[in-house]
Order: structure tokens, then C-alpha cells, then sequence
């Protein structure tokens, strides 16, 4: 189970990271922490003071998953037509 640090300890590993004078590795480093544990207090410290708030769920990804829905249909849709108009094209080439 990973170790309970104080919320004064968290606040103040937080603070010194987001001062930017050093990176993230130095700052976890100095601490005795690990960059993954800082980078979640982090994310998690942002989330709660309104900074850089988590995109949108999907977000960009939402508009690609759109885009690519509107590609496969409209493919769909052109090869129902060229599958109609060989359809149509037989009936009037001469035989």
C-alpha cells in the first residue's frame, strides 16, 4: 500500500513544483517521492483549484470519432451509388 503523505507535505511538494523552477524529476527527487506520484498530486491539485480543468470527455477525440462516422457513411453512400449506376448501366448497354 503506498504511504499516506500529509496534506501540509502534498501542498508544499505542489507548491515547489509549480513555482517552475525546477522539473518535475528534480522536484520529486528533493522530496524522496516519485515523478508518477507528483505528477498525480499535480493533476489531481489542478483539478480541484479550476487549472487546466480535464478537457471534455473526448473533447477533439469527439470530433475525430465524428469525423471518422461522417468518412465510413459517406463511403457507404458511394459505393451504394456506384453499385446503382453499374446496376443502371446494364440495362442500357447494347447487347
Amino acid at each position: 500500500m503506498p504511504t499516506a503523505y500529509p496534506k501540509e507535505f502534498r501542498r508544499d511538494v505542489i507548491a515547489v513544483a509549480r513555482q517552475g523552477d525546477q522539473t518535475i524529476a528534480q522536484v520529486a527527487r528533493s522530496f524522496g517521492i516519485s515523478e508518477s506520484c507528483l505528477n498525480r498530486w499535480l493533476h489531481i491539485a489542478d483539478r480541484e483549484d479550476g487549472i487546466n480543468p480535464p478537457p471534455t470527455p473526448g473533447g477533439e477525440d469527439l470530433e475525430k470519432r465524428e469525423l471518422r462516422r461522417r468518412n465510413k457513411q459517406l463511403e457507404q453512400e458511394v459505393e451504394i451509388l456506384r453499385r446503382a449506376t453499374a446496376y443502371f448501366a446494364r440495362d442500357t448497354l447494347p447487347k
